[in-house]
């Protein structure tokens, strides 16, 4: 398509008869197609001619763009034939139609006259077509025409061409740093810059590996430990921290680096949490710093206060924050964050304790009780006073024991003593007698008293007597059934005047000694001291075999006649052992010898009753009973004598032998027991076997010394 012609422009003949009519387009302007791109420009009102005649098939939007289109002329009608009157030169110009234009069609299609079709009657040229709005044409149909083409696409290939060198140049250059560190950058203190990606991960190993490998000095407040770094599960990772680095990035910020130099780097770490949790729990253990509570106590009578301190702790969390963000990037040591710790007793409870202890001493209390008026003097009320932590403050404490004692000591004869009830033998009987109660004070009521003197104003306590009770009631004692013998024994004395002495001693210790239920008797216990301040004399005794003499000799037979007598009450074995020889004065297997520090003759009452043991020499014998109520029945037995070894003579010489007769000859023999208690059972079913060896005759080849006195050894 070209420029109109001047065929275009002819106008068509009138009808017959009728004036030349104008030219139909005359005076109308030029309109170029209308491209899909376009738009007006803002205030163009050109006056377009309307199309009366044409109706679109849908309702057209209002769009910001408009078009003013020349009446089409309807494709069924013909040219009308010429009529009487002639028509004006020139027709008002009808209503304009707006016509929309879009750069994509609409989504619901409607019919559309071609803008070719809509040129002015007469006017057979070819039609022309916009771009997407005719039904010819290609996609370039609006860059091409009649009409001037536009600036608009030219500047928008420039724009995007201009924009793809840059990206292109902006990638080049991304990629051609994509696998250096930047200039300038350091990684805790370490210098990465310009260095390749191998190079980076070398330098950064050697520069911080020894450091990752030293213990981290820790401190928090004023506690200070160290942590293996290992230990604690972290470690430098190298490669993490130089990928971070380096690498393809499209990021401005890399090629500003590389452009015009790094900063500081992050390093980054490998953290084992299990090891680091279990590390931090280990610190906040051993950084922790108890907190010291207040106290108060007496130093010579002076009350003296210990101020409250508070205690730091650590918090796990913050201390794992810490280690995981300073560890390799600040000079050691990391101080950790603590807290404090509130003390339980606080200065505030430790100032008012003070007041209290200095009240305390401030003076003497005196005490009346009875007739009399004792006084207790500072010093003796701050040994008895003492502050003690209870809920969160310093409670005061009196001591009522101590407050008696200083009482006592400051009165005369202020206190009477109970009388425990025992047994005594009267006419051959065990009695129960005593028993009576005395006095003494209460140690809460005075430790009352005094402290509220000692509080107070006027200083004056007054306490009362009050009846103590003995230990041994008579009630309980005679409640425990001794009535009657159960069971008794004797064994004939020696001719040692001595000997007979000590065994009277030990018969006056023996008698009246209670055995309750479930007690042990310990016949060295009871006897005891066996020594010259307890009435015993040096008497015969055998020391490993050998008979000198020793402290308390003879005593051998007390504790055979006794071990006898609880044997035949039934009551229970728990240690004796027979003498190295035998002495035809005692039974043999079922005899006893005592040792003081090793060998003791002990039984046990094992009946529901209590017993009490009488011993007493008489018709040239050793006698014991124990006073119970009967219970058990008791069956013995002894075996004859076996593996029998005559005695030889022994020769000795030197100073310390000591001539002897000799005695009995070796043989083994056994002892049965069988103890039943009421109801028939079977409590006690024992056998005990014993060897005795020869007593053999001592024959000393030189002249002996006096014997010495060797101990307490086999009596």
């Amino acid at each position: 398509m070209g420029q109109p012609t001047e065929r275009d422009n002819a106008p068509e003949p009138n009808t017959p008869g009728s004036a030349d009519a104008p030219l139909t387009d005359e005076d109308v302007p030029y309109v170029p197609p209308v491209l899909a791109y376009e738009r007006p420009a803002v205030g163009d009102r050109r006056a377009i001619p309307t199309v009366s005649n044409v109706t679109p098939t849908q309702a057209l939007p209002t769009v910001v763009g408009h078009v003013s289109v020349p009446q089409p002329v309807p494709a069924a009608a013909q040219p009308a034939p010429a009529q009487a009157s002639a028509q004006p030169a020139a027709q008002p110009a009808p209503a304009q139609q707006t016509a929309p234009f879009a750069p994509v069609p609409p989504a619901t299609p409607f019919s559309a006259v071609s803008l070719g079709s809509l040129a002015a009657p007469g006017y057979d040229g070819p039609a022309r077509e916009s771009a997407g709005l005719g039904t010819g044409g290609g996609p370039l149909g609006g860059l091409v025409g009649d009409g001037q083409p536009s600036r608009a696409p030219r500047a928008l290939l420039m724009i995007g061409g201009i924009a793809v060198v840059l990206a292109g140049l902006y990638t080049g250059a991304q990629w051609l740093f994509a696998d250096k560190v930047p200039t300038g950058t350091q990684v805790a203190g370490v210098d990465l810059g310009g260095l390749t990606r191998a190079e980076a991960v070398d330098q950064l190993t050697q520069g911080l590996g020894p450091a990752s490998r030293e213990p981290i000095q820790i401190t928090a407040g004023q506690a200070q430990t160290t942590l293996d770094p290992a230990a604690a599960g972290l470690a430098l990772d190298a490669q993490g921290t130089v990928d971070q680095l380096t690498g393809f990035s499209m990021s401005p910020g890399r090629l500003w680096s590389h452009l015009f130099g790094g900063g500081h780097a992050a390093r980054q770490l490998t953290v084992d949490q299990p090891k680091l949790d279990a590390a931090v729990a280990g610190l906040v253990d051993t950084l922790a710093v108890a907190p010291v509570d207040g106290t108060v106590a007496f130093t010579d009578g002076v009350p003296v206060a210990t101020p409250a301190t508070d205690g730091t702790t650590v918090s796990a969390d913050a201390a794992a924050q810490a280690l995981v963000s300073q560890w390799l990037t600040e000079p050691g040591p990391f101080d950790l964050p603590t807290a404090p710790v509130a003390p339980q007793i606080t200065q505030e409870e430790t100032d008012a304790a003070l007041a209290q202890a200095q009240q305390i001493v401030a003076g003497p209390v005196q005490v009346t009780v009875g007739s009399q008026h004792p006084e207790l003097p500072p010093e003796a009320l701050a040994a008895a006073t003492s502050f003690a932590p209870v809920d969160g403050s310093l409670q005061l404490t009196v001591d009522g024991a101590k407050l008696v004692t200083g009482i006592v000591d400051r009165t005369v004869d202020l206190l009477t003593d109970p009388d425990d009830a025992h047994f005594e033998f009267q006419d051959g009987r065990p009695v129960v007698v005593g028993g009576e109660p005395g006095t003494t004070l209460d140690p809460a009521a005075v430790a009352t008293a005094v402290q509220a003197a000692a509080l107070g104003a006027d200083r004056n306590a007054t306490v009362e007597l009050v009846q103590r009770d003995p230990e041994q009631s008579k009630a309980a004692l005679e409640a425990l059934g001794v009535t009657e013998v159960v069971s008794s024994f004797s064994t004939p004395l020696t001719k040692e005047p001595i000997r007979t002495e000590n065994l009277r001693r030990g018969a006056q210790l023996l008698t009246g000694t209670l055995v309750r239920p479930g007690e042990t008797f310990s016949l060295i216990d009871t006897l005891s001291p066996i020594d010259a301040s307890n009435g015993f004399k040096a008497a015969g005794v055998i020391n490993n075999g050998v008979h000198t003499e020793g402290m308390g000799g003879g005593l051998s037979q007390m504790a055979t006649t006794t071990y006898n007598a609880g044997f035949f009450a039934g009551f229970e074995n728990v240690e004796h052992r027979p003498h190295s020889v035998h002495f035809d004065r005692y039974p043999a297997g079922r005899e006893a010898t005592i040792f003081v520090g090793s060998l003791d003759m002990r039984f046990k009452n094992n009946s529901p009753y209590g017993a009490v043991l009488q011993s007493w020499i008489e018709g040239n014998q050793l006698h014991v009973q124990v006073w119970s109520t009967k219970y058990f029945h008791v069956d013995t037995s002894a075996s004859d004598r076996r593996n029998v070894v005559k005695t030889t003579t022994v020769h000795r010489s030197g100073a310390s032998c000591a001539a002897y007769a000799g005695g009995e000859d070796g043989f083994t023999i056994t002892n049965s027991r069988k103890v039943t208690d009421p109801n028939g059972k079977v409590v006690i079913n024992e056998k005990f076997d014993w060897t005795y060896k020869p007593d053999n005759p001592v024959v000393c080849d030189t002249p002996t010394a006096p014997p010495a006195d060797a101990g307490s050894g086999e009596q």
